[in-house]
């Protein structure tokens, strides 16, 4: 028998192998011009996550609004770079909120690597 932070361990890895397919099938749907399965794959990604006491990760969180949990498809969205900040500012079209996160770990990484 498994000890409970093993168990639980485990349960966290099935948990993300989960999230990372449901958002994966939110991208399909979402390009296909279904955004109402785009939307239903998000909040069951989202339970999931709650469920199992596991983040979504930030490349899937950037993805969706974090006030309505709605998926933003890139063209919909207004998208702008606050250079001042290094900070990206999405404008999510159903909520009418703006969704702020940074970039300046990017820029550091891309002249690291010249």
């Amino acid at each position: 028998m498994l000890s409970r932070a093993r168990a639980k361990k485990g349960r966290q890895n099935i948990a993300e192998e989960r999230i990372e397919i449901l958002m994966g099938l939110a991208d399909k749907e979402a390009l296909a011009g279904d955004l109402e399965a785009a939307d239903r794959y998000v909040k069951q990604a989202r339970q999931i996550g709650m469920a199992t006491n596991t983040s979504v990760a930030a490349e899937h969180k950037r993805k969706f609004c974090k006030y309505c949990y709605r998926y933003l498809l890139p063209s919909a969205a207004k998208v702008r770079l606050n250079s001042d900040e290094h900070k990206v500012e999405k404008t999510c079209p159903y909520c009418k909120k703006v969704i702020v996160y940074p970039y300046g770990r990017e820029i550091k990484q891309r002249r690291m690597a010249k």
